[in-house]
C-alpha cells in the first residue's frame, strides 16, 4: 500500500502516547517465558513483539518470524534450551540472508544442538533442546549486541550460569546494558567487567514481579525529527518516557540540541520544543545508537546540514542494507551522499524534489525517517504498512497532528 504525504504543517502543540519499546518488550517476553511469575503492562503491540508472544507461546514444530531480526535470535537461543522440545525457526526471505553463525557457534560451544537445514551461517535453524552444561564461551563483540543479548537472557536457566568473554570492539552497549539492567530487575546476578559478562544461575521460580515497560524511544526519533523541521515554538509530548532510560536511543536528547530541539522531562512524558535554528554540519558516531541513523541522515537533509555519521556498520544486515538504502532515496529527492561499510556522508543542500516515491525495502525505519519530509515537500511511501513491525498505528498519530495523508 503506497500512501501520498502532502505538504503538511503539524499543530503547535500536541500529544502522542507511543507503545512499550520493542526492546524493553522482547527481552522481557522472553524472561517472563523462563519466569512465569513475571507480569508485563505497556508492551509493544508491534508486529515484531507479537510475532515474539505468538512464537513463545507454540507448539509447533515449524516456526516463521517473518522480518523479526530480533526474534530470530533470541528465540535461537531460549528453543536451545527448551528440552525434548524439537523446532525448525525460520523468517522471510530476507531473513534467510541475514547471518546468525556466530551465535548459533556460541551455542553449540555451550552443547546446544543446532543445524542448518538450507545454507550454511544462515536461518532456517532446526533446534533439538536439551540442558546446556557448559557455562563459558567467547564471542565477536563487534557484529550485532543482539546475539550477546540473546545469551544472557537464557543464561540464568544454564546449569551453571554464564561467563561470557566478549572479543573486540563491542557494539551497541546500551543494549547489552539493557538486557542485564531487566536481569537485575528480575533478582538475577550480573556483573560486567573488562570484557567478561558473568550471569549466575537461578533455576528456582521468581517470586511474582510486575514490570512496566518503557515507551519506545526508536520510535520516538520521528518526533524529534517533526520537531527539527518545525517553526520555533512547536511543541510535542510524548508519553510514557523516564529520563534515566535503559534504551540506547535515548541519546536523541543530546543529538537533537543540534537541531534546536529541548527535551524536558514531566512525571512520565516528555516535551519536545523547538527553540532555536540548526547548526550548519554534524558529525556523530552512532555505534551505541545505530538505529535512528536513518532519521538523522533525513534530518539533515531536510534542513540543508551536511552530516558524517560513523559506527553504523550493523546497518548493513538490518531488514535491509540501510546505508544503500539511505543513499538510494535521498538521492532520488536530490541530495548527495557517500557511504562506506560503516559510515555516512551527506553534503549540504537546499535541493528538495517533489512528489518524489520513496521506497521503503520491507523497512519500517525508512517509511517511518522519511515521513518528516512532508514537512517540506509532497512525497509517496510505498508498502507504507510495513510500519506496522514497530509502530503500527504511526500513520494515525501523524493525522492526529496535522498530516494530510491519502491511500
Amino acid at each position: 500500500m503506497s500512501i501520498t504525504l502532502k505538504k503538511s504543517k503539524i499543530a503547535k502543540q500536541s500529544t502522542i502516547q507511543i507503545t512499550g519499546s520493542k526492546s524493553e518488550s522482547n527481552r522481557l517476553l522472553l524472561l517472563q517465558a523462563l519466569y512465569p511469575s513475571i507480569t508485563l503492562s505497556n508492551v509493544s503491540n508491534s508486529d515484531d513483539s507479537q510475532l515474539m508472544t505468538k512464537a513463545l507461546a507454540s507448539t509447533s514444530n515449524v516456526i516463521d518470524i517473518h522480518h523479526a531480526g530480533t526474534a530470530m535470535r533470541f528465540l535461537t537461543a531460549f528453543l536451545a534450551v527448551q528440552e525434548g522440545k524439537e523446532v525448525v525457526i525460520t523468517g522471510s526471505k530476507r531473513m534467510k540472508e541475514r547471518p546468525i553463525k556466530i551465535l548459533v557457534e556460541a551455542l553449540q560451544a555451550l552443547g546446544a544442538h543446532i543445524t542448518y537445514t538450507e545454507n550454511e551461517g544462515v536461518p532456517p535453524l532446526k533446534i533439538v533442546g536439551k540442558k546446556l552444561n557448559a557455562h563459558k564461551v567467547s564471542l565477536k563483540a563487534n557484529v550485532s549486541s543482539q546475539y550477546i543479548s540473546a545469551l544472557l537472557l537464557i543464561a540464568s536457566k544454564l546449569e551453571n550460569g554464564l561467563e561470557l568473554t566478549l572479543e573486540g570492539e563491542i557494539t551497541s552497549i546500551p543494549y547489552i546494558n539493557m538486557t542485564l539492567s531487566l536481569l537485575d530487575e528480575i533478582g538475577v546476578d550480573t556483573t560486567f567487567k573488562n570484557n567478561v559478562i558473568t550471569v549466575k544461575p537461578k533455576l528456582d521460580a521468581l517470586k511474582t514481579t510486575n514490570l512496566t515497560v518503557e515507551s519506545d524511544w526508536s520510535s520516538a526519533s520521528y518526533y524529534f525529527s517533526l520537531a527539527a523541521l518545525s517553526e520555533i515554538g512547536t511543541e510535542i509530548t510524548l508519553s510514557s518516557y523516564k529520563q534515566n532510560s535503559l534504551q540506547g536511543d535515548s541519546t536523541l536528547v543530546d543529538i537533537y540540541k543540534n537541531f534546536g530541539v529541548e527535551t524536558h522531562f514531566n512525571k512520565n512524558s516528555v516535551v519536545l520544543k523547538k527553540v532555536a535554528a540548526h547548526h550548519s554540519t554534524l558529525t556523530l558516531d552512532l555505534k551505541n545508537a545505530p538505529d535512528i541513523a536513518q532519521t538523522i541522515a533525513v534530518s539533515c537533509f531536510a534542513l540543508g546540514m551536511s552530516c558524517d555519521l560513523t559506527g553504523l556498520h550493523t546497518l548493513k544486515i538490518k531488514e535491509t542494507d540501510r546505508l544503500v538504502a539511505l543513499k538510494t532515496e535521498i538521492e532520488k529527492l536530490g541530495g548527495f551522499v557517500d557511504i562506506t561499510d560503516k559510515s555516512l556522508h551527506l553534503k549540504a543542500s537546499t535541493t528538495i524534489k517533489n512528489m518524489v516515491s520513496i521506497a521503503t525495502y520491507n523497512d519500517h525505519r525508512m517509511a517511518m525517517a522519511f515521513a518528516p519530509l512532508a514537512l517540506k515537500t509532497d512525497l509517496v511511501i510505498e508498502a507504507a504498512d510495513v510500519v506496522s513491525k514497530s509502530y503500527p498505528t504511526f500513520w494515525e498519530d501523524l493525522q492526529a497532528i496535522g498530516y494530510q495523508i491519502t491511500k
